[in-house]
């Protein structure tokens, strides 16, 4: 691909469930396995905990709940302890961890002049922290943190706010996100976008579709 053909175009990355692990299963499952004992168990707390990224957990995303709060919300509607729901807030940063196999797809892509961005739903505490831990986040051209912004994908707002912020319009940018909601919601407004399911599976899509060579 010619150098001004990838200067014309950014390659947008998710976060959590892409470029950083994310199984709430897993999550639970280490932080109350009291409750979350089993595979049936898991998925049951997990959908209660998060329910599909909206209700709580998508205002903590808003960043339109501090983290006491969050847990008092929790807490009242699940019937879950204050002290098991802290656990899994708390734990959420170990869950967290840098994908070994995305991570290497950034750098190849930025050693050949791939203009890189992210946009995350992400709540402030756990963006700082990502921060603070890895030097490789300072390779992304730039960036949007949900709770930075107090939006949400699959908001429109939100997109719209980053392309402006990229500096590059819809058709020019290709988003990846474990979460297919969000992918529809980037192609309704015209990004080009698909589902990561794996680093691999990420590289051959940017390839077949033209955007990598």
């Amino acid at each position: 691909m010619r150098a001004a053909a990838r200067a014309d175009r950014g390659i947008v990355f998710d976060f959590a469930g892409v470029v950083f692990t994310w199984s709430p299963p897993r999550l639970l499952k280490h932080e109350i396995p009291e409750y979350a004992f089993d595979d049936a168990s898991a998925a049951h707390w997990a959908a209660q905990f998060f329910q599909n990224y909206e209700g709580d957990w998508q205002a903590f995303d808003r960043g339109a709940v501090s983290v006491p709060a969050l847990i008092d919300r929790i807490a009242r509607r699940t019937a879950l302890p204050h002290a098991a729901v802290q656990r899994v807030v708390d734990g959420v940063p170990r869950e967290l961890q840098a994908n070994a196999q995305t991570v290497a797809l950034l750098a190849r892509l930025r050693a050949t002049g791939h203009r890189l961005f992210f946009l995350s739903n992400m709540p402030e505490p756990y963006s700082r922290h990502l921060e603070r831990q890895y030097d490789f986040i300072s390779g992304f051209e730039g960036g949007v943190f949900s709770a930075d912004v107090n939006l949400v994908k699959p908001e429109p707002a939100i997109f719209e706010l980053a392309a402006n912020r990229f500096g590059l319009a819809p058709q020019q940018l290709m988003f990846m996100d474990d979460h297919p909601p969000n992918v529809t919601a980037a192609e309704a407004l015209g990004w080009n976008a698909f589902v990561f399911s794996s680093a691999g599976q990420a590289e051959a899509d940017l390839r077949a579709r033209g955007w990598i060579d």
